[in-house]
This record gives C-alpha cells, sequence and structure tokens, in this order.
C-alpha cells in the first residue's frame, strides 16, 4: 500500500475515535477493496456512519473521501492481479444486474475523463500530430486495439502513419531507428502497464521526437518522457480493461485533426468513396427487412 497513506494511519492511530481506527484497520488489511468501496459502503462494512468515514479521511489530511480514495487507486492500478480484478468486481456488482451495472460504470468513467481533460493539452497535442513529419502509434497489450483504432483513421488522415509492432522490444526499436525531430511518437498504455511501451516512448524522447502520452495517471511509466500526456479514465478494477473513455478521446482526437486539415480530409474521402463504390467494398442496405420482396 501507499506508504505515505500508512504512515499517515500510523501517525493520527492514536488520536483516532473508535469507529475510525475500526476503519483504519480495514483500510490497512483490505486496501485493495477500499480503493473501489463508496464511503456509505465502507462504513456499512466496518460498522460506522458514512460521515464517520468522511471525517476519517479529513482526520488524514485529505479533503475528503474520493481523494483518499484516489491515492489508494493511484497506488495500486498496476498490482492488481486478474484474480483480485474478478473478486473486486464481484463485489462491487454485487446482486445488481451485471449490464447495467457495466453501462452505468462506463458512463461515470467517460464523465470523469471529460471533467478532468486539460484542453490545453488535448489542442497542443493534436496540433503537433497534424504538423508532424511522420507519427509512429504504439500500444500493446489491450491498448494495442486503441492503437490499430488510432492507426487506421490517421492514415487516412495523414501522409506518414506507421503502427509499431510489440511483440518484442528489439523489433520496437528496430520499426523506430529512423525517428527524430519532426515526428510525433504515441503511445498508448493502461494498467497493468506495458515496460514495451514506457522504453519505445524514452527513445522517442532521446531520439528528438515529440511524445504523446494516452494513460490514466500521472504516475504511468509513460507519462515521465511525454510532451504532451493526455489522461482517460480507466477501470482498473474490471476483469476486463474498461477502455471506453480513452476510445472516446481517441475519436474527439481524430476529429479534430481532420478538421484541422479539411481540405485534405475532404479530397481523401471523396477519392475513397469512389473507390469503394467502384470495388464494392461495402454490402448495400437497402433499408428493407430481410423478408421483403
Amino acid at each position: 500500500m501507499n506508504h505515505l497513506l500508512t504512515a499517515r494511519i500510523q501517525d493520527n492511530m492514536a488520536h483516532f475515535s473508535k469507529g475510525q481506527r475500526l476503519i483504519a484497520r480495514y483500510i490497512m488489511e483490505h486496501y485493495d477493496r477500499v480503493a473501489f468501496m463508496t464511503a456509505s459502503k465502507l462504513g456499512a462494512t466496518v460498522g460506522v456512519s458514512e460521515s464517520t468515514v468522511v471525517r476519517f479521511a479529513t482526520e488524514l489530511g485529505y479533503t475528503g473521501y474520493p481523494e483518499l480514495q484516489q491515492a489508494m487507486q493511484e497506488m495500486i492500478r498496476n498490482k492488481l492481479t486478474s484474480v483480485q480484478r474478478m473478486d473486486v468486481t464481484a463485489n462491487r456488482i454485487g446482486s445488481n444486474d451485471i449490464l447495467d451495472s457495466i453501462f452505468t460504470q462506463d458512463m461515470e468513467i467517460i464523465r470523469r475523463t471529460m471533467e478532468e481533460t486539460s484542453h490545453e493539452n488535448f489542442y497542443a497535442a493534436a496540433d503537433a500530430i497534424a504538423g508532424a513529419r511522420r507519427v509512429y502509434i504504439m500500444g500493446a497489450r489491450s491498448s494495442q486495439a486503441l492503437a490499430t483504432f488510432l492507426s487506421y483513421y490517421l492514415k487516412l488522415l495523414l501522409e506518414s502513419v506507421t503502427l509499431v509492432e510489440t511483440s518484442s522490444e528489439a523489433e520496437i526499436f528496430e520499426q523506430m531507428i529512423r525517428v527524430g525531430e519532426g515526428d510525433v511518437v504515441i503511445g498508448i498504455s493502461f494498467p497493468r502497464y506495458s515496460r514495451k511501451a514506457a522504453k519505445g516512448l524514452n527513445f522517442a524522447r532521446d531520439s528528438g521526437a515529440k511524445v504523446v502520452a494516452i494513460t490514466d495517471s500521472t504516475l504511468s511509466p509513460v507519462a515521465g518522457p511525454a510532451d504532451y500526456l493526455l489522461l482517460a479514465r480507466s477501470d482498473i478494477a474490471s476483469i476486463v480493461d474498461s477502455l471506453c473513455a480513452p476510445l472516446s478521446l481517441i475519436n474527439a482526437l481524430l476529429v479534430t485533426i481532420a478538421m484541422k486539415r479539411k481540405r485534405d480530409a475532404e479530397n481523401i474521402f471523396t477519392k475513397l468513396e469512389r473507390l469503394w463504390d467502384e470495388y464494392n467494398v461495402y454490402e448495400k442496405v437497402d433499408g428493407k427487412s430481410g423478408h421483403e420482396k
């Protein structure tokens, strides 16, 4: 657990009320669960009121329970095993409908991302990408799906875009051997963080390229080398990574770049529509149901 948080708890233990000591002990023993509990649920679990939980957080020097909870989440986001994720997910959903619960969680993640995203960083990153000589995109493990999506559309908008294969570190460096000034390297990484992505971005920075990092925390290993840090929430307690917020952020990034290069984008898509139609790339749907003649 966060050593600073542990020290705060130990230093204040003698001054805690009986209820606060119950909270402190439960956090010390089950911090991986508490990190995703609401104040009311934590209070009910240890047998104290929600207000006692809130006062406990302020006693530790936090502005409130959400800040205490965030401190715990920041420290464990790369440490939860798959088994722990399953356990936390089961506890959070409880007897609620799974489909409704996941939709609700994802909507909350997107809402928080929208509120916390730096517009300055976002538009500066979009400018850098739109004006880059070459763009390299890297995402390992589950983040590779996001990198592939971003690469597909950026290749339609920009002349030189490379999706970096991340099977091995040697392969990453070989594909990025020519990276340098005037280039932009986009790294996407969410818990559990990939070492390969962090090494690739450090290499890009040392080579003189600008680095855009899309991740979920300033503590992420890809945040350090970033010139432009774009933060998007992810539900790290889920059995599978919830990537709805970073995907929404990427959608916004693509639309922004398309608007910045509007004339080029219109020319490209006009040509593509003609080619798609000529070579019957897409199935035409007339709007009639399958049983209609």
